[in-house]
């Protein structure tokens, strides 16, 4: 049986993609005639409390077409890669059994390898074995404040060399998620990985290219207009009920970091949006390289129009 195919567009932040997907999925509409709905995969814009700090989309192009994943979680909601693959996979079913056409756009690369080459995320869908990671994450946190982070990543050396191995930057969530996996499972997460998911759509992959020059500007501009749209006071009214970027998770993300050090008094204004613009280029550097890592994506200008349907 033919498979469905599955548009997802992506790119570095910044580089035009929620009005190329609004552009795509009104072509589609047009020459198909069915609704079409637009799913994110996006890290951050999945979080409620924050439209300005994740460049979410405006309320005008929300209201274009039915949007999944964007503004739905509480700020205290932990949420991953295998869950968005596993809870959009379901989704594209229900829209394809609906009659309906899915669109996926956004920039984060595990988000999109996680639904398209369907990786396994080990608890995703086991709320008692969830609670259980959690319980050990907090554990694994005590263990870093007594013995050091150094001594997490002799564990994970010691017990899932191949995760350790395969880590191209060291990133301290990514070393406590899989010593907990392995501490409650006793199975390092590269093995649970290594059991792929049945994924039963193909995916057609489009990634915007965009000179440096321009994209830099681009992010320069933008980091511009949302500290003028209301960034900082975003922040600020988290940071008045007890929100930090350093407890949360769904807080810890370019701009929201620089700007509760600002509110903190540990930099000033000016040098809080020169960080934002310098560290979101760096980001769009880092999504560049990934998506370069993929043969499946084929790169496009921003303009460019994507019908692809058949």
């Amino acid at each position: 049986m033919k498979k469905h195919k599955v548009i997802v567009i992506t790119g570095p932040t910044a580089s035009g993609k929620t009005s190329l997907a609004l552009q795509t999925a009104q072509n589609i509409k047009d020459k198909t005639g069915k609704i079409v709905e637009i799913i994110s995969a996006d890290s951050r814009q999945v979080y409620k409390h924050i439209p300005i700090t994740t460049a979410q989309p405006a309320r005008e192009e929300l209201s274009r077409f039915r949007h999944h994943f964007v503004n739905t979680l509480e700020l205290e909601e932990e949420f991953n890669a295998g869950e968005f693959g596993a809870q959009a996979r379901i989704l594209i079913d229900k829209l394809f059994d609906e009659g309906k056409i899915p669109l996926v756009v956004g920039g984060s690369g595990l988000y999109v390898n996680s639904l398209v080459y369907g990786f396994f995320e080990i608890g995703s869908d086991d709320k008692q074995l969830a609670e259980k990671f959690k319980i050990m994450r907090d554990e694994i946190y005590k263990l870093k404040e007594e013995k050091g982070f150094p001594f997490l990543l002799d564990e994970l050396k010691k017990y899932d060399p191949v995760t350790f191995a395969r880590m191209k930057e060291v990133k301290e969530r990514r070393v406590i998620r899989a010593l907990e996996v392995f501490y409650v499972t006793g199975i390092p997460i590269s093995r649970h990985q290594s059991h792929k998911i049945d994924v039963n759509f193909d995916a057609e992959m489009y990634c915007i290219q965009i000179e440096r020059s321009e994209l830099y500007e681009r992010i320069n501009k933008r980091t511009d207009f949302m500290l003028n749209s209301g960034m900082i006071e975003e922040i600020k009214s988290l940071k008045d009920l007890g929100y930090n970027y350093k407890t949360h998770n769904s807080l810890n993300t370019v701009g929201a970091r620089e700007i509760f050090d600002f509110l903190d008094g540990l930099i000033t204004k000016e040098r809080m949006t020169e960080l934002i613009k310098q560290n979101t280029r760096r980001f769009a550097k880092r999504q560049l390289t990934w998506f370069r890592r993929d043969e499946n994506i084929k790169w496009i200008e921003k303009d460019s129009e994507i019908f692809g349907m058949h």
